[in-house]
């Protein structure tokens, strides 16, 4: 344990401790307890990004823009790495990284600390949350990755990350929408608030459909949520002229509101859907179920 406090500065390892993990904080605490001798110029063609950076795409406007101030002003703050078997690998400081390639450095100023692959993998999530948003879809494969890596239940990862539960759940609904469609979010062309009406429909060829439709016609959140709420009252009115078994109804409706995920309860029996282990595990510890 002292081993790994010296390895990470002091202050960090309580840090990490807390539930809700602050990317300024962690970055202060490091700033502030290094030493002189501890920040060291590294050769930009040694470094690798963080394995778990959920960031694809850069915002090239933005990179010009710290291009131009480096080329300026200098690096002023150091990035943060961490030594790998070969070169280092980037813990906080990647668009510092790509904007010093850009302007012309052939070297960064850096601190070298030893963070295990957890503390990687929230540390690349939140400098991007905290710093420049990702993509509705980078945002929700990211948690979709700390859920599953870090064995995190869905109200866990909204302690962690700052964010309530539900805006967490809406997130990992977008993972339901088809590749066409989470491409169309990446390049801007669908708004999250698209995204988010789409994911809650249950035909992904629908999905699509609706996807360019929204593109080509420039449909708003509004009648697209209005569209929508329309065909699912005409399906449901469909569905409930042909199900004569709907004594169960408000029984779904409370384990659905419960559970946050969708149940069927027929011929006596209760069905509780659920996407990957994370998310059961989640569903067993509200039933309060343990091993």
């Amino acid at each position: 344990m002292e081993t790994r406090k010296r390895a990470l500065g002091r202050g960090l390892e309580q840090l990490f401790n807390t539930d809700n993990l602050d990317l300024d904080s962690f970055e202060k605490s490091i700033y502030e307890t290094a030493t002189r001798e501890e920040v060291i110029e590294i050769d930009l063609n040694e470094l690798r990004p963080n394995p778990y950076q959920p960031r694809k795409v850069f915002n090239e406007e933005s990179l010009q823009e710290l291009t131009e101030s480096i080329k300026e002003h200098g690096v002023f703050q150091p990035i943060i790495v961490k030594k790998s078997i070969k070169g280092y690998e980037i813990i906080a400081g990647e668009r510092r990284v790509r904007a010093s390639k850009m302007a012309g450095l052939t070297s960064i100023p850096a601190i070298v600390r030893n963070l295990d692959d957890n503390m990687m993998m929230e540390i690349a999530l939140l400098e991007n949350l905290q710093r420049e948003n990702l993509s509705a879809i980078e945002e929700a494969a990211a948690y979709k990755n700390m859920i599953e890596k870090l064995n995190l239940t869905q109200e866990e990862l909204s302690v962690k990350v700052g964010k309530s539960r539900s805006y967490v759940t809406n997130m990992l609904g977008l993972l339901r929408l088809p590749k066409e469609v989470q491409d169309m979010v990446n390049s801007n062309q669908l708004t999250m608030g698209h995204a988010r009406v789409l994911s809650k429909l249950d035909s992904e060829q629908k999905m699509i459909e609706l996807a360019h439709e929204i593109v080509e016609n420039k449909v708003s959140v509004r009648k697209l949520e209005y569209q929508t709420g329309e065909e699912a009252k005409k399906h449901k009115t469909e569905k409930k002229t042909t199900d004569k078994r709907t004594e169960f109804k408000y029984a779904e409706e409370l384990l659905r509101e419960k559970l946050d995920t969708k149940v069927h309860i027929k011929e006596n029996k209760i069905e509780i859907s659920f996407t990957n282990m994370a998310d059961l595990n989640r569903i067993l510890d509200m039933i309060h179920v343990k091993d």
